[in-house]
């Protein structure tokens, strides 16, 4: 056995195991708090460009337009193949404009996730109002299926008197697909749901 010359305490296999299952359960830890975290941390601080949520469309429309970029992503646990339909819409300002995502669970069994998301520049989060999005509620998803998810948003024609906001010409919606562990009700459920295997 071997002494530690700083604080003498033993190294052994003992000791490297337990060292080795607290990194394990930490960064379990870590990657459930992930998804709740960053939504936090975006919110507190406007990183990622955090969005408004708005109940109705803006009250004008403008002539001058803006376009807006559409980007993907999943997290390394999430086996969904998940992209935009369209990668980039050119909208009038104030326009209320209704875009959608792609998802696919390629596997066996019911997959659910939540997405988090970002919009850049920062500064356009201010101005970037979502009406309704896949993003508010937990997506399930039945082996095999694939499904289209809306988003509807404007961009606040305030934007064009804003001191930074003005320059802005592009804003770019990104979402990262998070899987989520489903409850025992969840999991019920989605046995329930036939597949698009047993359909056809």
């Amino acid at each position: 056995m071997k002494l530690n010359p700083f604080n003498r305490i033993p190294e052994g296999p003992g000791r490297t195991a337990t060292q080795a299952v607290s990194v394990v359960i930490l960064m379990g830890a870590l990657s459930w708090a992930s998804v709740p975290f960053y939504d936090w941390f975006c919110r507190v601080t406007g990183f990622g460009g955090v969005t408004n949520v708005a109940s109705t469309g803006a009250d004008r429309v403008l002539d001058q337009t803006i376009t807006v970029r559409f980007e993907s992503s999943t997290a390394r646990d999430m086996p969904w193949e998940f992209k935009p339909v369209q990668r980039e819409m050119e909208v009038r300002i104030g326009e209320t404009v209704l875009a959608f995502y792609e998802a696919t669970n390629p596997t066996d069994e019911a997959v659910a996730g939540t997405a988090s998301y970002n919009v850049a520049p920062y500064e356009a989060g201010a101005f970037f109002d979502k009406i309704d999005c896949f993003c508010f509620e937990q997506q399930i998803l039945q082996p095999g299926e694939t499904v289209s998810m809306p988003v509807s948003f404007f961009v606040d024609p305030d934007i064009v008197d804003d001191r930074e906001g003005q320059y802005i010409h592009t804003i770019t919606l990104g979402y990262t697909f998070h899987m989520n562990e489903m409850s025992e009700d969840e999991q019920q459920a989605a046995l329930a749901v036939p597949s698009e295997t047993e359909l056809n």
